[in-house]
């Protein structure tokens, strides 16, 4: 079985919206966690969704899934304090339903730009190497700073890529790394980071085009232009 749990419990706290969280702002009537949804949905080798959502829009959310046909979430798990803890009772509440050799794949409710092909392509990549962590080239010149005021070190840029998502795995390996994770008190920034910290290795798929997250106000706006853009080819030619 092939299950995309997908993350949609932030606040949203960086795109100052006081009545919505960013997974439910909406473009064209429809909110932005649907959009993302809806490439898991139509994808013919994703088997079952879960989703981690936050406590109070738990029901909200249930609407939206009866609203917009969308019918393979088989879970809505409510989400932990940081985005690590939400992950681990995603994972958590796989543990009934998942063998040990299903494939995950862990995905941003706010990454609504994905394509068909990375899906299909992160599946045959876990297939063959055991992970995939969807990366892009970094186009800019990437720094590192220990205290954020003196630059420690500024890395060849043709070796750095950004890491994004989905970031996917046999379930019973990530699972046992969360497992192992909260037994040492580590926390992660996202998967791919929590396979680092433990040695493991990893595989890389290059992401598609605007991959985006949408984090900050301005993210909207060109998620917006983009799918705009998208649509307008479509209908156009162009």
């Amino acid at each position: 079985m092939n299950t995309a749990l997908i993350f949609a419990g932030g606040t949203g706290q960086r795109m100052n919206t006081r009545a919505k969280p960013k997974q439910f702002l909406e473009l064209h009537g429809k909110p932005i966690i649907i959009y993302t949804l809806e490439h898991f949905e139509k994808h013919g080798e994703i088997d079952n969704i879960v989703v981690v959502c936050l406590k109070s829009w738990i029901h909200e959310l249930k609407s939206y899934l009866y609203h917009y046909n969308i019918k393979k979430v088989s879970q809505i798990i409510q989400g932990g304090p940081t985005g690590h803890e939400s992950i681990y009772n995603g994972l958590s509440a796989l543990e009934s339903t998942c063998d040990a050799d299903d494939i995950v794949l862990i995905h941003d409710g706010v990454r609504p730009l994905i394509s068909a092909g990375l899906i299909s392509e992160n599946l045959a990549k876990v297939k063959e190497f055991g992970s995939a962590i969807t990366a892009e080239m970094a186009t800019e010149s990437v720094v590192s700073s220990i205290d954020g005021s003196f630059i420690n070190e500024v890395p060849n840029r043709e070796s750095m890529y950004i890491a994004k998502a989905p970031q996917s795995f046999r379930y019973s390996m990530i699972w046992e790394l969360y497992k192992r994770a909260r037994v040492d008190n580590v926390k992660s920034i996202d998967s791919a980071h929590l396979l680092s910290i433990y040695g493991v290795k990893m595989f890389m798929v290059r992401s598609t085009a605007n991959n985006m997250k949408i984090t900050a106000p301005t993210d909207y706006y060109i998620f917006r232009a983009l799918f705009e853009a998208m649509e307008n080819q479509q209908i156009l030619g162009i």
